[in-house]
């Protein structure tokens, strides 16, 4: 049941996406070239750009897609999260947004090999399995970030760094480990590893990665919804103490959504988070 429970979330996400845009922004797909080399062959990664109406270069927002639930579904894996409603959220506002797509995932070359188990059944709630697969993760995004910073139509002064869900914990992350790169990070129900995982083991997990981002020297922007199924909300405070604790800079921000909706769904919900984020990337 809770496989079942887990997949309907991530099936709900892409379709309340699936609305029909009404403003401009042109939409691309890049290769990005990596170091990473698989069975003899160099590996590429796809993303997705939208770009604004007018002249760049424009300021710049990477979102990082999450999981595909717990990831127990391979025909999941080859779909690009790139969602075009979302995208126009900041298009409108002239920001160019880019949607990298992680080794494995999409249209991108590689494993994805995210922290399964030695099966690979589904993510794997061992800490040594899902940290591993949180460095790999990264990697990808470092290879991202570089092609962006090399693009003439990227103004490398005004990047921000985002995602949902998993990738709300790799922008948090990835910004501590490259501090100088952008301006702000902003975590839509971001973690790893469900709070789910038996005997707290995503205790081990989430904190420690979070933490990662610490060392980034300006504010960041946690968004959560409340009765969140794969992150509890005392889990994602405990979350943000344990990344404040260690000298991090941010603001909590909890919402509730409508009666029995999962707050994993904020994501979607821009008259909710909207307010916070524009604030946000205006400060």
């Amino acid at each position: 049941m809770k496989k079942l429970f887990a997949l309907a979330v991530s099936l709900a996400v892409s379709l309340a996406f699936a609305a029909v845009s009404c403003w401009a922004q042109e939409r691309s797909t890049v290769r990005v070239p990596t170091p990473f080399v698989e069975g003899g062959a160099p590996v590429t990664l796809e993303m997705v750009i939208y770009k604004p109406e007018g002249t760049g270069p424009f300021p710049t927002v990477v979102f990082n897609h999450g999981s595909t639930g717990i990831g127990n579904n391979p025909a999941l894996f080859k779909e690009t999260w790139a969602p075009e409603r979302l995208a126009g959220w900041f298009t409108q506002r002239g920001w160019l947004v880019a949607f990298p797509q992680r080794r494995g995932r999409g249209q991108s070359d590689g494993l994805y090999d995210e922290g399964f188990t030695p099966k690979r059944e589904h993510y794997s709630c061992d800490p040594g399995l899902s940290l591993a697969g949180f460095e790999h993760a990264l990697a990808d995004i470092d290879a991202a970030v570089a092609w962006l910073q090399a693009n003439p139509e990227v103004d490398t002064r005004r990047m921000e760094i985002a995602g949902h869900s998993r990738g709300g914990i790799l922008a948090i992350a990835y910004a501590g480990t490259r501090p100088g790169v952008f301006r702000g990070a902003i975590n839509f129900v971001g973690g790893w590893m469900s709070d789910q995982c038996p005997n707290r083991s995503a205790d081990a997990i989430n904190p420690v990665s979070f933490r990662r981002g610490a060392v980034f020297p300006r504010p960041t922007l946690w968004l959560y919804g409340e009765k969140d199924s794969f992150y509890a909300m005392a889990h994602s405070r405990m979350n943000f103490e344990a990344f404040t604790a260690a000298g991090g800079q941010g603001r909590f921000e909890a919402y509730t959504l409508a009666p029995g909706v999962n707050g994993h769904m904020l994501i979607v919900r821009q008259d909710l988070w909207g307010p916070a984020v524009e604030a946000y990337l205006g400060q």
